[in-house]
Formats: structure tokens, sequence, C-alpha cells
């Protein structure tokens, strides 16, 4: 027999989950983090490698009860995104990455599409929640506005996936000292990673989800 209750199969999970979690001398808020992901992806070995500032978890609450928008990389990261508990706290989930204006600019500058529409979002950026789960080069972008062009996210989910320019921009992200982030070392990542760890934040914030809602 096997269950079939979306909420009872979360809690069986998490309760798999949690002693990979110990001796890690995480927070109770950055266990739920860390949690989701290795539920998210089914890999425990995300455990160790998942590195969380320890700003991050805060400021990513201060900015989404301030309404804070969240810019994204690719659309499955903006679709997977918890419309239903992200839309109370007054904010916008945007993704340019199909846009004509992007194709365009992106093909004339020689650039992936992902790092072209981190470019055309600029200021925009400034104060707000960045979310990459797929393309190492929109966060090398982001850091590159940070650096050169003083535009400041309020934060950083940045958990880009591959093996060409991954693992080097999350390290990037995570020797930076201006920006809280929330990243994995290393080639793993993907979009699911970055979109279970908007989710964790915002269930700990307001976790009145509907029954069939992960």
């Amino acid at each position: 027999m096997f269950m079939t209750k979306p909420m009872e199969i979360e809690d069986r999970s998490m309760e798999i989950i949690a002693p990979h979690l110990e001796g890690l001398a995480l927070s109770d808020d950055e266990k739920k983090i860390c949690s989701r992901i290795i539920h998210a992806s089914g890999d425990v070995s995300y455990a160790p490698i998942v590195k969380i500032h320890p700003e991050a978890i805060a400021t990513i609450k201060a900015a989404l009860n301030r309404g804070a928008n969240i810019f994204t990389d690719v659309e499955m990261v903006r679709r997977g995104i918890s419309i239903r508990t992200f839309t109370k706290f007054g904010g916008e989930i945007f993704c340019k990455v199909s846009d004509v204006d992007v194709r365009e600019f992106a093909k004339r500058e020689g650039i992936t599409r992902s790092m072209a529409a981190m470019r055309i979002f600029g200021k925009r950026l400034n104060g707000e929640i960045v979310a990459i789960g797929n393309a190492p080069t929109a966060l090398f972008e982001v850091l590159r506005l940070a650096r050169e062009e003083n535009i400041k996210p309020a934060a950083i989910i940045g958990v880009p996936v591959g093996f060409v320019g991954a693992a080097q921009s999350k390290a990037e992200l995570i020797a930076q000292k201006e920006i809280p982030y929330i990243t994995v070392e290393g080639t793993k990542g993907g979009s699911s990673i970055a979109v279970a760890a908007v989710n964790a934040i915002l269930y700990m914030m307001d976790n009145s989800r509907g029954l069939n809602e992960k």
C-alpha cells in the first residue's frame, strides 16, 4: 500500500531526510530550506553542499514582506514558485528570457538570452530578489552588475546547473560579501532547486497551503 495524500507524503519525506541534516549546525529555518531542496531533488547528497549566507533568510523574508519582486532566469523557475502564497505579499515574478527584445539583444551582443535578460532588467534588480536556476551566465551577469554598476539585489538564490560555468559562478557568489545568497556548491542545481529554496521561505512565512499544493 502506498501513500496518496500530498501532505502525508511530504511529511514522511521530511522525516526520512531529517537524519541526513544532523551534525551540520543548521538553524531550524536552514534545515527547512535544505530539506525542501533534498525533497525536490530526491538526492540527500545536497545536504552538505547547500550554502546559505547568515543574513539570507531574514533578508528574503523582509523583502517579501515589503512586496519585493522576484526576477528569474527561466520560465521553469517563474512557474514553479507557489503563486498562491507569493501573491499574498504583493510582489510580481518576472522572466524575460523568451521576449523578442531579449532574443534580439542576445543575438546582437553574442551572449545568452538569460544573460541578456538580466542585463536588460538592470536597475530594476535593485532591492529585489533574483532566483537563478539554470544559467550560469545569468548569475555571472548579476554579479557583474553588482560589482561594476552598483546594482544590488536584496538577495540572490543562485543555483545554476551544469559543467560549464555553474560551479565557478556559484563560487563567485559565495566569495562576494555584499549580497546575501542561497546556493549549492559544484555542478548540481537546477530550476527545481531554485524553486524549492524560494518556496521553503514562502512556506515559513505562510503555510496555509491547499491539500494538493506542494
